[in-house]
C-alpha cells in the first residue's frame, strides 16, 4: 500500500454545497494494488437467492456517516472504525483493469453488479481518480445490469455513461429532509436538496432513480419519510425503500453513542432508549434476520407510514417483475 503524499484537493473542483464540507481533519490517501478478484459476493438476506455482487475502487469514506455498517471493514486494514474511517482513504487504481478480466470470464454467470458497498462509489477523490466511471463503461461493454447506491451528486458527471449500460438503477441515500437533521449523522454529504437536484438530472435524462431513506433511526427521522418520499416523487424517482438503523459492531456502537452525546446531547438519550425497546433491551439486532427491523409497535407504525406514502405516491417496492429478465435480479432487492 502506497502512501499518497500530495493528493489532489477533491473539493476544488465542485462547491461546499454539491460535494458538503470538508472534514476538519486533514485527509490521507493511501493506494493500493488489488492482486485478487475486485467482484465481492456479499450475503443479503432480503432477496431470493441470499447474494448481491459488489464492486468498492474505495475504502474507507469522507462523508462521515456515524451509523455506517462499513466501518467494521477498516478494521480488517489495522485501521479504526471511527475517524480512521472518515480520513484515512484507500484508493484501488488497477480495479477497471482486474473488472474487466473477471468479466471476460464471468460474464454469462454475473447476473448484477452493485456500486458500492464498502463505501461510496462517488467518494470525492471520484472526481480525480474516475476509478467508478471506468468500471461503469466495463460493465456496459460487458451487458452487465448496474445498480449504484450513492449520496453524492457527483454521479451525474457519468450520465453518458450510465445511459449505454444494459439495465440500471441509481439510488440516493436520503434518510433526512434538511442539512440540519442530517448534520449529526452525516455531517460531510451533499446536502439534501443537491441529491434532489442529481436525482431529478438523472431522472431527467432517463435514468430510473430511487431513493433510499436509509437508516430510520428511532424517535428521530420518522417525521422525514412522508416529505422525503414527497420530494423524491417530484423529482422522478420511481422506486424507494426504507431500513432501520442497524450497529454491526461494538466499535460502530460506540462512535455512534459518542458522536450522538458530542453533537444532539439533549435528544441523544431518548434515541438510545427507543432503539433499546425495538432491539429487546440492546442497541444491537441478534440476528441477520432481525437486522433492519424492529420489535415494537412503533416500528409497525413507522412501516406502514412508509408504506402507505409509497403506494399513494406509486412507488414500486419490494415487488417482483411479473417477467423477470434472464439473468437480472430486482434492482432494489439486490441493492439490499
Amino acid at each position: 500500500m502506497r502512501h499518497v503524499l500530495n493528493p489532489p484537493n477533491p473539493y476544488d473542483r465542485y462547491s461546499a454545497e454539491y460535494v458538503g464540507e470538508p472534514p476538519p481533519t486533514k485527509l490521507e490517501i493511501f493506494e493500493e494494488t488489488a492482486t485478487k478478484k475486485v467482484i465481492t459476493k456479499a450475503f443479503a438476506s432480503d432477496w431470493e437467492g441470499g447474494w448481491r455482487y459488489t464492486v468498492n475502487c474505495y475504502r474507507g469514506c469522507v462523508h462521515g456517516c456515524t451509523y455506517c455498517f462499513a466501518r467494521q471493514y477498516h478494521e480488517f486494514l489495522g485501521y479504526g472504525a471511527g475517524t480512521d474511517f472518515e480520513t484515512k482513504i484507500v484508493v484501488k487504481p488497477n480495479t477497471p483493469r482486474l473488472l474487466r478480466e473477471e468479466l471476460k470470464k464471468t460474464r454469462d454467470k454475473m447476473p448484477h453488479i452493485d456500486f458500492s458497498f464498502a463505501t461510496d462509489p462517488y467518494l470525492p477523490l471520484e472526481a480525480e481518480y474516475q476509478l467508478t466511471r471506468q468500471c461503469l463503461e466495463v460493465c456496459a461493454e460487458f451487458r452487465v445490469p448496474v445498480g449504484v447506491i450513492t449520496k453524492s451528486p457527483l454521479v451525474t458527471r457519468d450520465i453518458d455513461v450510465l445511459l449505454k449500460l444494459a439495465k440500471v438503477s441509481v439510488f440516493f441515500s436520503l434518510p433526512f429532509l434538511t442539512k440540519e437533521s442530517s448534520n449529526p449523522f452525516e455531517p460531510y454529504t451533499p446536502v439534501p436538496e443537491a441529491r434532489f437536484r442529481a436525482m431529478k438530472t438523472l431522472s431527467d435524462a432517463g435514468i430510473q432513480t430511487g431513493i433510499g431513506i436509509a437508516p430510520v433511526i428511532p424517535g428521530y427521522n420518522e417525521s422525514d419519510i412522508p416529505g422525503l418520499l414527497e420530494r423524491a416523487k417530484e423529482s422522478g424517482a420511481t422506486r424507494a425503500f426504507m431500513s432501520m438503523l442497524h450497529l454491526d459492531t461494538d466499535s460502530i456502537e460506540n462512535y455512534f453513542v459518542e458522536k450522538m452525546y458530542e453533537r444532539i446531547p439533549t435528544k441523544a438519550a431518548k434515541i438510545i432508549n427507543t432503539m433499546k425497546r425495538e432491539r429487546g433491551g440492546t442497541l444491537r439486532h441478534r440476528t441477520y434476520k432481525e437486522r433492519s427491523t424492529g420489535k415494537t409497535e412503533q416500528c409497525e407504525v413507522t412501516t406502514k407510514l412508509f408504506d402507505f406514502h409509497a403506494k399513494r405516491l406509486g412507488f414500486r417496492q419490494h415487488e417482483k417483475p411479473a417477467e423477470p429478465e434472464p439473468a437480472a435480479l430486482p434492482v432494489q432487492q439486490s441493492l439490499f
